[in-house]
C-alpha cells in the first residue's frame, strides 16, 4: 500500500502522544479524527485516480480536509 501524505501524524508530529491518547479517551477528536482521514483517504484516492472525481468535487474535499484540520489542531491546543 502506498504512502497516504497529509496524515495527521505527518501534520501533527509533535502531538502523535496526544492524539493516541485523545482518540481513546475522548469521543468528539475521535470523530474529527475518523472524519480528517476519511476526507483525506478519498483524497489520496481521487489524486492517484483510484476514485476519479471533478474538480469541483475535488476541491470541496481540501476545503473539508483544511477545515477539520483547523479544529484538530485548535483542540490539541486547548487539550494542550
Amino acid at each position: 500500500m502506498s504512502n497516504t501524505p497529509h496524515e495527521l501524524s505527518e501534520e501533527f508530529p509533535q502531538n502523535v502522544e496526544q492524539m493516541a491518547t485523545l482518540r481513546q479517551a475522548d469521543t468528539h477528536f475521535a470523530k474529527l479524527s475518523d472524519s480528517y482521514h476519511t476526507v483525506n483517504r478519498a483524497i489520496h484516492r481521487a489524486e492517484t485516480d483510484v476514485e476519479p472525481t471533478s474538480d469541483d468535487h475535488m476541491q470541496e474535499m481540501r476545503r473539508e480536509r483544511i477545515a477539520l484540520k483547523d479544529q484538530i489542531a485548535a483542540y490539541l491546543r486547548e487539550k494542550a
